[in-house]
């Protein structure tokens, strides 16, 4: 990056003919190509950001000379149909907005746009995720303009976008098309080269091979490989080279220099005689791509679930006209104060106050719990919830990014941003781990190049493949491929491999209720008679005769005991209070108690129903959610495994008090919203805690997110899938308990995998550096010691068939679960 090299300081492209542009930087003059880029190198020197150009590991983007002659494109940000869809309201004059920032290659580029921005007048807050491109803006829109800022990022070279729901799907389609396709050069280039190398060590064995056949295959091999590194083999190459250039080398750098080195040794064995490698270094290269692409698929699986929830509003709405008529028209389209009709059967488009009617509303989506909730005039309704009977007008409060329903997708993505004391521990240890590695190999080499110059080159490349990291690399990930898929025979479906760790570790243990320990959905607990007249299965019979007419939820509690000689007529349902009827020549009415005038009289949290005929009460129903098949058994075999048990829900205190009565959990917290959730989650984890939590809605998906290990259940909303870390596919907590005995011998698996790969490298690494083991040799021991860690790790899949998951219920190996993709 200097003028002798006839580059530009800032970008790197070429200086033009002529007088060449300067600009001091660190009291040095540095050449600039263009216009554009002395003045952002001006600015960034200027502003005191200087140090910029020493951690980059990247040149700059080359600013857009234009930008000055667009005003109007930035300027079209500052529309008010632009700032409703894509800009949230955080107070009366603090605006938020989520970017997509086109160039950002490593965290330098993110601390530039930081400090430039921050000093900005009316930035509150600017935060650059360098690994994802996404930038969380706040600012003072009463100060600044959305559009001055936009301009500001866009002059430094780093293109913003306002980003929407559906604005990640196409980048995500470009990144897996281009990852697919080295996946399968590399595939396909491996499969050649091996077929090649079976013919070359067959002929070297019998030594029959013609050596003009066996100079063909190996000249093909070389053709071959030499695309599986330089194209499929580029993203480990620019990480270790964007590595070192930052000076903080991570996993890719002596992966890179094991294949490097391994494809450079083979080239020059071609041309002079010797072993060749290439085989090797496509299967490498196969294998450690389709790592990444799997973990790239993991990643875009979540994020576009993420996108999901907030597209579950409707894309239309019927928008009520000052002469009282209704039009359809676009959800973008809304503003707040419109009046909208949302009839039964159709979803809130916005937050918002009813102004006309009354109705129930499933709002799930939000609180998780399956019980609809009642609503008439002056009350509130929520975006994204579900009118569940009658037509009802409502006024438009809030609209896109300032709703509910948004406010949850942006505490999951916040959750989501921040990385786990694991996840830190794990990067400074690759990191002291490849920087030995590195300095032995170098050692080694300058040792080597003043006693013996020519062994230099075979000794570097056998401590380099001595110490690959294969069999530590293995050590790991194989243990972990055989702790997995013994947990997904037993309905546990581990989606992160970094989760078993933690989860093998935790302390405590955060449950929700509904769904999680219940299987949301209402059952007859016990049926109190309040007169002789009528016994308890002629009111369940009377009961049902009604709720075959309604689709409530709480019908279904009676559906077992529907007769078909008991029809009722005259059905009407009255929102949030009950139902009436005629049935036989008398009046029925089945509801709430306060409705007809009875007390509650229910203590233990269960849901009371009345049964009134004629004007006069007969029964009482308690309802309970049903609680899932051996919870209360699975629970205590979590606490006898050393886990502190606690229930969080946004139910009742009554009915949470019950549940955790029944199911022996004295910790227990009710009306808990996603943010008390979250907030809980965090404060254990500042004690120390190890927190695995387990839900099953949209409502758990930020605590999900943020939790150390996070389990949803298989009958979950997607997001509340796609964000956690385990999936329970029979929804069974037995499940669960079975899993946390298999973590943990899974970590002592590792261990002793970790033990014998560090035993080797102390063993065989001062032979290789002596020159006592020949490159060949060095392969086999490396070959060798991985196959043991594999076989070690394969013992995982053979253990305890018959192990007992519910304490004090021995149980047979769990059938094969049946998972949709």
């Amino acid at each position: 990056m200097s003028d002798a090299a006839g580059q530009c300081y800032h970008c790197g492209e070429a200086l033009p003919k002529g007088p060449v542009r300067r600009v001091m930087i660190a009291g040095v003059e540095q050449p600039m190509c263009c216009a554009g880029c002395e003045a952002v190198a001006r600015l960034i020197d200027e502003g005191g950001l200087g140090e910029f150009y020493r951690f980059r590991s990247e040149y700059a983007p080359t600013p857009d000379a234009q930008l000055a002659a667009h005003d109007d494109e930035w300027n079209a940000y500052d529309r008010d149909s632009v700032l409703e869809s894509y800009v949230r309201q955080v107070s009366d004059s603090t605006s938020e907005a989520v970017l997509l920032l086109e160039n950002i290659t490593c965290a330098a580029c993110s601390w530039l746009i930081e400090r430039v921005l921050i000093d900005d007048e009316g930035v509150d807050h600017i935060q650059v995720n360098p690994a994802t491109g996404r930038a969380i803006l706040r600012w003072r829109a009463d100060e600044t303009a959305l559009s001055t800022l936009l301009r500001r990022i866009a002059q430094l070279g780093y293109r913003p976008h306002l980003l929407g729901a559906d604005q990640a799907v196409p980048m995500f389609t470009r990144e897996r098309r281009a990852a697919l396709k080295r996946l399968i050069v590399a595939g396909l280039g491996m499969m050649q080269v091996m077929m090649y190398a079976v013919a070359l060590y067959a002929g070297a064995i019998y030594d029959d091979m013609d050596a003009d056949i066996a100079l063909f295959l190996r000249g093909v091999s070389l053709l071959v490989a030499t695309p599986v590194l330089l194209y499929s083999g580029t993203p480990f190459l620019r990480g270790a080279w964007r590595d070192l250039r930052a000076r903080r080398p991570g996993m890719d750098v002596p992966v890179s220099l094991a294949i490097g080195g391994a494809y450079v040794a083979s080239v020059y064995h071609f041309f002079t005689g010797g072993e060749i490698y290439f085989d090797s270094v496509t299967m490498f290269v196969f294998f450690l791509t389709t790592a990444r692409f799997l973990e790239m698929s993991s990643r875009h699986r979540a994020a576009l679930a993420t996108g999901d929830s907030a597209r579950a509003l409707p894309a239309t709405a019927r928008r009520i006209t000052t002469h009282g008529e209704t039009e359809t028209v676009a959800l973008a389209e809304l503003r707040a104060g419109d009046h909208v009709r949302v009839p039964a059967g159709t979803i809130v488009p916005g937050d918002g106050r009813i102004i006309a009617g009354e109705s129930t509303f499933d709002e799930s989506l939000l609180s998780g719990e399956f019980m609809p909730a009642a609503h008439g005039t002056a009350e509130n309704a929520i975006a994204g919830s579900l009118n569940l009977t009658s037509s009802v007008d409502i006024e438009i409060e809030r609209i896109g990014q300032n709703t509910l329903v948004a406010g949850i997708v942006r505490l999951l993505e916040r959750a989501q941003s921040e990385r786990p004391r694991l996840a830190l521990l794990a990067d400074r240890i690759a990191g002291i781990f490849v920087s030995a590695v590195l300095v032995l190999a170098t050692v080694t080499g300058f040792y080597w190049w003043q006693v013996a110059p020519e062994q230099t080159l075979p000794i570097v490349l056998a401590v380099l493949v001595v110490t690959c990291p294969c069999a530590l690399s293995l050590a790991t990930p194989t243990a972990f491929v055989a702790g997995t898929a013994s947990l997904a025979r037993r309905g546990l479906l581990v989606a992160r491999a970094g989760s078993l760790q933690t989860l093998a570790n935790a302390d405590h243990l955060i449950l929700d209720k509904t769904g999680t320990l219940t299987q949301a959905r209402l059952g007859i607990e016990r049926v109190e008679c309040l007169t002789p007249d009528y016994d308890r299965d002629t009111c369940r019979r009377m009961a049902a005769a009604l709720q075959t007419h309604s689709a409530h939820p709480i019908a279904q509690a009676f559906r077992d005991d529907a007769d078909d000689t008991l029809t009722a007529t005259d059905v009407h349902e009255h929102a949030g209070q009950g139902i009436e009827g005629s049935l036989e020549g008398h009046h029925l009415r089945l509801g709430q108690p306060a409705w007809l005038g009875v007390s509650e009289n229910t203590t233990d949290g269960g849901t009371p129903v009345v049964l009134e005929i004629d004007a006069r009460p007969v029964a009482r129903f308690v309802l309970q959610d049903t609680p899932r098949p051996q919870a209360e058994a699975s629970l205590a075999a979590l606490r006898e495994l050393g886990l502190t048990l606690e229930i969080a829900s946004g139910d009742s205190p009554g009915a949470v008090e019950a549940l955790a009565r029944r199911m022996g959990v004295d910790d227990w917290r009710a009306r808990m919203t996603p943010e008390d959730k979250l907030a809980r989650l965090r404060a254990l984890q500042s004690e120390g805690k190890r927190v695995v939590m387990v839900g099953d809605g949209i409502n758990d998906a930020p605590v999900l997110g943020g939790a150390d290990v996070s389990v949803a259940m298989g009958s979950g909303s997607v997001l509340a899938q796609a964000q956690a870390d385990m999936l329970l596919t029979r929804a069974q907590l037995a499940d669960l308990a079975s899993g946390v005995r298999m973590a943990r011998r899974t970590m002592r698996v590792i261990h002793q995998n970790l033990a014998w790969a560090a035993c080797y490298n102390l063993v065989a690494l001062p032979l290789a550096a002596g020159g006592l083991v020949q490159p060949w040799m060095a392969a086999l021991g490396m070959s060798a010691s991985s196959l043991l860690v594999v076989a070690n790790a394969a013992r995982l899949a053979r253990a305890d068939h018959y192990e007992p998951i519910v304490a004090g219920t021995p149980l047979g190996p769990s059938p094969t679960p049946v998972v949709s993709t």
